[in-house]
Order: C-alpha cells, then structure tokens, then sequence
C-alpha cells in the first residue's frame, strides 16, 4: 500500500505564487476528485505532486528517482496529443516495455473499450478515442498511485461514466486515485473525497455532501446548483451563473 503525502508544497511563476502551502494526505482507497474554476492551480498541483515542475516543500513522489517513480505512480496529463501512428496495441505496451501480451495490456485494452482498435494507427483514431487509449495505457502501468489531469475531457456521457466507475474501482482496489475534473456531478456522484482549490490554496477538503454547499459553489465557482441525495449518492447539476459572467461578441473567451 502507497499513501500519497505533500506538505507545504508551494510552485511560484516568477514572483507569482500559484500554489500555495499544499497539504494533502491521500490514502489507499480513495478516489478524489480535484475541483476548482480555471487557473485555480489543479495542474499545477498534480505536476508538482509528480516532481514535474519546480516546487517548494514536500512531495513523497517528486522524491523519488524517475525509475522508482514509474513504478509507483501512472501519470495521464491534460494533454492528449499522439505524434506517432504506432498500433494502438504498441502504444499501450509501452507501459509493460512493449509486452504486447502482459496481462495488464490486455486489461487495459479491454477496460477502456479499445481492444476492438488494438491494431489501428493511433493517429488515426478520433480524439475521444485517442484520450482511451492514452488511459488504458496510464492503466497498464498497474501502479498503486493514478494521477489523471481532467480525464474524462472530450469523452461521450457514456465514456465518461464508465471512466468514472473505473477509476472508483480502481480505488476500492486499494489504490490512490486522484483526478481534477470540471464536471461537478460526476465529481459528486463517483469521487469518495472532494478537494476543492481556489487561487492556488485549498478552500475544502472532505466528502462530496459536506464539500459541494451552495455557500462554496456560489464562492468558488459562481453557480446555482440542484443538489439531491439520492440512491447510490448526490446529485448536483448546475443550473445558473450568479455572478453575471457573460461572454462579449468578438471578445477572447481564453
């Protein structure tokens, strides 16, 4: 069993602090959700967890080698760009030194509903599906530690549930799986633990139906949500805007 420990990790840009005095103590077995508007330091935090970006304080992976580090945590970034039209077979085996017949290979294939493309050019592949197989081979890894930046990015509703379910299962494994997300309902639904960052500090921290309030969504995110528990967990969809955000003609929404 892997915890993941960072203490009073910080990441400046320039003379900017973006990530401010970060504590976080992950165990196995939890899936955690990390939420946050734009720019509020989620990539930043995943990065600086992995030893990817300069930071002060602690991180208990940014401490170890780059070797021991793969090992220990499978990394599957914001970034979803395949440059080589390799098999898609190929491309996941690279996470089991180019073992096309690992077991993990053949899980991951089938996890994340690609095997049927296993033989395809990569680049060929359409950008949902291209992001499946990016995380099938993060899955192949088989580590105790999962790190995906907003994962579930560009999937369909269906991909994107089945992600969730997985990486929940991941977790009840006995894994750490920490993942930033933009959809607060499937946060709510799937995620065992809700981190909440805002500029670059964490605001909450705890089960989704004590974190996602109206008093923190309207703070935070400047919405009005639905929120209901029902069978199985909670239920929040966004509903409206409650600080007039408005996008201009011909302005650059960035």
């Amino acid at each position: 069993m892997t915890d993941l420990v960072l203490e009073n990790l910080s990441v400046l840009r320039g003379k900017r602090r973006v990530l401010q005095q970060t504590n976080l103590h992950l165990h196995p077995g939890e899936f955690v959700g990390l939420i946050g508007p734009n720019g509020a330091g989620k990539s930043t935090l995943l990065r600086a967890a992995l030893g990817l970006v300069g930071a002060e304080g602690h991180s208990s992976l940014a401490r170890l080698s780059p070797a021991v580090r793969a090992r220990i945590a499978a990394w599957l970034p914001q970034a979803r760009e395949i440059a080589w039209p390799m098999p898609v077979i190929d491309l996941v085996a690279l996470a089991q030194n180019g073992r096309r017949d690992a077991p993990q290979v053949q899980a991951a294939l089938a996890r994340m509903d690609v095997a049927h493309l296993a033989e395809r050019p990569a680049t060929a592949l359409s950008g949902g599906e291209q992001a499946r197989v990016l995380m099938a081979r993060a899955l192949a890894q088989d580590t105790p530690i999962l790190l995906a930046d907003e994962p579930i990015a560009g999937l369909d509703p269906a991909h994107q549930i089945a992600c969730m379910k997985l990486f929940a299962a991941r977790a009840a494994e006995g894994r750490v799986v920490m993942a930033s997300l933009h959809d607060l309902g499937l946060a709510a639904r799937f995620c065992a633990r809700i981190v909440v960052l805002d500029h670059g500090q964490i605001v909450a921290d705890g089960a989704p139906e004590k974190v996602l309030t109206p008093d923190l969504l309207g703070r935070v995110f400047g919405i009005h949500c639905h929120i209901a528990t029902v069978e199985g967990g909670l239920v929040l969809h966004p509903l409206e805007s409650c600080n007039h955000l408005t996008w201009k003609e011909g302005s650059d929404a960035g």
